[in-house]
Formats: structure tokens, sequence, C-alpha cells
């Protein structure tokens, strides 16, 4: 028998629950089969569309059309969880569920957890009785940090471990290990989780802020119809994220705010948000083959919990440090297109909407990294080049955008494993360098670049702008006003 040319990273003893399986779902799974020891017979996948049934068929793995809810969560997943012998692996990568009631039930049952995004149940991003504090990532976040503090250790739940939230926190930590070495600074690199250690280095190196800078190129081989949303990764999960406010990490170096910016109340309070949609809302920004562009500042974890990962206080509580962060998302032209017409119409979504699989599409990269600027070498963007070419000869069922995630997803599960009573983790607090060893195979190029551009680059030629000039960094400049 031929060997596998894939790495066993370890083995799930108990039963595997997979809930979702849309193109992020169906893009994991391999993975799992690849790196993973476990029985196939002992695995479920719960969705209520059967649209990608086939592919469990073929494989001979248990499917359950089934809208998970919350009046039958407890009811469908407590008999799967208990199962016979070994302990369960709950991959989350659905919509419309709670992460935290499901990462709760499966702590309950001594189950590993991983997820990669909050998510709250139907009705929470279109709620018209909730004001849009109520309605943010952030305070989807806090519910998860109550849990924590609430139920320290235990078995092994990680939040938001994503391509964005996710691998994008592992980026910012080698990106800043760069950056140091880079400028010849004195430094010894903190422990994995030494928070205070690593907000230091950060503060040390010089950074002001952070960009989750995207631009995805990947095109379709045909033009997109009109009344109908395309994307390269969940239509739905992009909808209702893009509806939400416009969040951002908030640094110790702002000087101005937007008149719509407010603040929050309670919490860990490394964030603000904006009273418009994040998904109507563009900001500049740099990648590294088309270089300045627009991108759009929709709202996601990771630009919370860095912010709040890297924050210092002195000893009496008061803000010594803390960089900006937030996304900085071109989507391919498609969602462009997509977005135009669906805010056209006041924000009435398409009625068909369209994930682009990889047989529809002609050619293209999701350049996905972290913008560090502020610093000595005024800007390092760091990241992920992955092109669809690639994606098809590194793994079946997904895009250059999916693969991004769902890699990431297999990275986190090989850490639970290896950390089985960690307690809630966020991927801030996990080994980024582990984790980059796992999902670095599945990433196509990954480089850094710094560059000279900053947000007053061709600026105040034609039109009168109400600029800081003083320091090109400044959110304010950032902005499109």
């Amino acid at each position: 028998m031929a060997k596998s040319k894939w790495q066993v990273y370890g083995e799930i003893t108990g039963p595997v629950i997979m809930i979702g399986f849309g193109s992020i779902g169906r893009g994991t799974l391999p993975l799992i089969e690849r790196h993973f020891k476990f029985d196939k017979s002992r695995m479920v996948v719960i969705d209520p569309s059967d649209a990608n049934r086939r592919i469990l068929d073929d494989k001979g793995i248990r499917f359950i059309q089934q809208a998970i809810t919350r009046d039958n969560y407890r009811e469908i997943l407590t008999p799967l969880l208990n199962s016979g012998a070994g302990q369960p692996f709950v991959v989350n990568l659905s919509v419309d569920t709670s992460s935290l009631e499901l990462m709760r039930l499966s702590r309950e049952h001594g189950a590993l957890y991983i997820d990669t995004v909050v998510e709250p149940w139907l009705g929470f991003y279109f709620d018209t009785q909730a004001d849009n504090a109520l309605r943010t990532n952030y305070a989807l976040r806090e519910t998860i940090m109550a849990e924590k503090r609430k139920r320290p250790g235990g078995p092994t739940a990680i939040s938001c471990c994503g391509a964005n939230p996710g691998m994008v926190s592992w980026f910012v930590k080698k990106a800043l290990i760069d950056l140091a070495t880079e400028l010849k600074l004195d430094f010894t690199e903190p422990q994995a989780n030494d928070r205070h250690g690593w907000a230091k280095l950060m503060k040390k190196v010089g950074v002001k802020g952070i960009h989750i800078a995207e631009r995805d190129t990947q095109r379709a081989i045909k033009p997109k119809p009109f009344n109908t949303f395309w994307n390269t990764w969940s239509v739905e999960g992009f909808i209702s994220e893009g509806l939400q406010p416009a969040e951002l990490g908030w640094g110790s170096h702002e000087k101005w705010k937007p008149k719509n910016a407010r603040k929050h109340k309670k919490g860990c309070k490394a964030a603000i948000y904006l009273e418009q949609p994040g998904a109507n809302t563009r900001i500049r920004t740099w990648c590294p083959t088309l270089g300045a562009q627009y991108g759009l500042l929709v709202t996601h974890n990771e630009s919370i919990s860095i912010a709040d990962y890297f924050t210092l206080r002195d000893k009496k509580g008061k803000l010594d440090y803390r960089p900006t962060c937030h996304y900085a998302y071109h989507p391919c032209n498609d969602a462009i297109l997509s977005l135009d017409e669906m805010f056209g119409s006041g924000g009435k979504a398409q009625p068909v909407q369209h994930v682009l699989e990889e047989n529809e599409i002609l050619d293209g990269i999701d350049e996905l990294g972290v913008l560090l600027y502020g610093h000595g070498r005024n800007a390092y963007w760091y990241g992920s080049q992955l092109s669809v070419e690639e994606t098809r000869k590194l793994a079946p069922f997904q895009n250059a955008t999916g693969l991004q995630v769902t890699s990431a997803v297999l990275a986190g599960m090989v850490w639970a494993l290896e950390n089985p009573e960690s307690g809630i983790v966020e991927t801030d607090e996990m080994d980024y360098r582990r984790c980059l060893e796992v999902q670095s195979q599945y990433l196509g190029p990954v480089k850094g670049y710094y560059t000279d551009w900053t947000p007053l680059e061709g600026r105040n030629t034609l039109f009168e702008e109400d600029l800081d000039t003083r320091d090109p960094w400044q959110f304010r400049n950032i902005l499109v006003h």
C-alpha cells in the first residue's frame, strides 16, 4: 500500500460532528480526511440544505438535513456527543447558529470545539429592535470573553479560527518579528501567549496600526447577471457582516474620530463602531500586487481581538498603548458589483445568491495579509498570495479564498488536539509558529513586502481635503469621507 504524502497530525478518538456544509464545510472535509485519523462511521454532517449531499454520500459519511436552532440544538447534538467512547470534536462552520451555545454544549460533554466566527442565532443581524451597539462583533465577542472568565480551563474551544479572523493573527506576530529583526532592535521573542510581552514588543517596534489588507482578484469565466449576488465565499455570511456597523480597534495614537463614531460602555473598550454599514464604508489601504486601493471597512472579530491583545495599560489601568486595527477588504469585482446593486436598492439582498466554485473561475489570487504601519520602515505587508490555479492542485472543492479559511481550520484543529485542555482561546493566544507550520502548505506564496505608500499619497491635488499632514497614519487620512 502506497504511503500517503499527507502528514497525519493526530487522532480524533470520538465522533466528528461538522455543523454546516456550505463552501467552507465542503472544503474542510478533505483536509480532515487527509490529516487526521478518525472513524468515518462516527462522523456526521448537519446542514439545512442538501445541495452538497452527494459528496457525503460518495464518501459514506452520515448526513442530517436539519437547521440547528435555539429550540432544537441540545436535542439534536447531545445524543451525537454521547455516542460511544473517545473525545468528540465539533467543527462549527455554520451560519445562524449561536457559537456561544454550541461551544458551551460541546465543553459540557468534554468535546473539542472550533469555529470561524462568533455567530449568533438567526435574526440577530437584522434585528430592528436592537441598537447598533448590540449588533456589533464587539458585543458578540464580549459574550465569549464572559464565558471564558466564567468557565476557565477545560476542553479546548477555539473561537474564530478561519483566515480572518484566525490566520491573520498569526501573520501579525510573524510580521512583528520580521520588523523587529529588520529594525535591528534588541529583543527576545515572547512566549506564545505572553500578551504583555507581545504588546511591549509592538510598542517598541513603533507600530501605529494594522490593516487586514486583502485584495481578491479572482475573475469568473462568465459575467455576473443583474439581480444576483456573487462572491468567492459565503454570500449569506458576507451580507450579514456587511450590514453590521463598521468597526475598528481604536489606537492610542488617534487624534480624531468621525462624527458618527461611538464608544462602548462595557467590556475591553478596545474598539469603536460607526453608525453606518461596514460594506458601504470605504478606506484607503495597500496590497503588494496592485498597490494602493480602496477597501471596505467590514467588521471582523480580529479587528477587536488584535487591538485588545496588543493593549498596554499603566499600573493605574490607564491606556498606554494600543494599535488601530481593522479590515480593509477589496472582494472580487463581482462582489463589488453585487454590493453596489444591493445598497442601491436600499440594502435589499438579491434573490439569487451564489458562491463561485473553482470551475467557474478563470484566474486570479486572493492576496490576504496584514499591513503593519507607522513604524521606522513606514509599512510592511505580510501574507498569502494564493492563486485559484494553485488551489486546484492543492485541494478539491474550493477556490483560493476558501482554502485560506479551511487550512486555518485544519491548523486550529491540530493545535486543539495537541493542547486539549486549554479552555476557550482566541487565535491571538495560540502558538503562531506551529499553526503556520501546519497551514503554510496550503497558502501558496507567503511573503513580506515593505512599501513607502501612505494614505496621503496623491492627495490634495485637485480638491481641498481636511487631512492631517503631520501624521499620515491617522484614521482621518485613511477613511474615505
